[in-house]
């Protein structure tokens, strides 16, 4: 029953991971000469994305047209998981961690917690297309961040209250989806299963 369930959803929408590359916007619609996620591929007439990145943000994009599952992701009061990992200036210090984790206030308001964790070496990501811009004599470090709101430009505002501006951001994970084995400018779609846990995951039938 379920997979009949299941085969007459998959029928009905379309499910599609993006890897997000810098420079495009999360948009199929045209502004001036940047390029949007037409630039891709061709994808369904029907989906959007559930959730954005900003044109000099990376990595993981779910383009769909099941209204249920974009509004479960973006809706704030379901605090879905997003993790990000984030080049910043400099080594934060444990204390600015912690105010990382706790929240901090940009536009007169308190983020909400964050797990944030300091990582011990450079993660395993292909060069961005347009490269870093370094400040000589200025160490880098990266952190992995999850957040559950989606608060306009909320990473790199959070990075530079407390004195480290971010450098790069890829988005690795929404929530059960995962980037991994999509290389930069690729699509697909997900998997019967893969469906099954996402809807799962956001307590909807599958």
């Amino acid at each position: 029953m379920r997979d009949a369930t299941l085969c007459s959803s998959e029928m009905r929408h379309h499910y599609i991971l993006v890897n997000k590359p810098f420079g495009v916007l999360s948009q199929f619609t045209p502004e001036g000469d940047r390029p949007t996620l037409r630039n891709l591929g061709s994808f369904p007439p029907t989906v959007y994305p559930a959730g954005r990145l900003d044109a000099d943000s990376e990595g993981l994009l779910l383009l769909t047209d099941d209204n249920e599952v974009k509004h479960r992701l973006t809706e704030p009061r379901f605090q879905h998981p997003r993790t990000y990992l984030v080049q910043v200036e400099q080594v934060p210090t444990e204390e600015a961690l912690e105010n990382l984790r706790s929240g901090v206030t940009i536009e007169k308001r308190k983020t909400r917690p964050v797990e944030v964790r300091l990582l011990d070496k450079e993660p395993d990501l292909p060069l961005r297309v347009v490269p870093i811009r370094f400040r000589k004599n200025v160490s880098t470090a990266w952190l992995e961040m999850s957040l559950r709101e989606g608060r306009n430009r909320q990473v790199r505002r959070m990075t530079a209250s407390i004195g480290h501006p971010t450098l790069r951001l890829v988005r690795i994970r929404i929530g059960v989806l995962s980037l991994e084995g999509l290389s930069v400018g690729e699509h697909r779609e997900l998997t019967r299963s893969e469906i099954i846990h996402l809807r799962q995951s956001l307590n909807l039938s599958a």
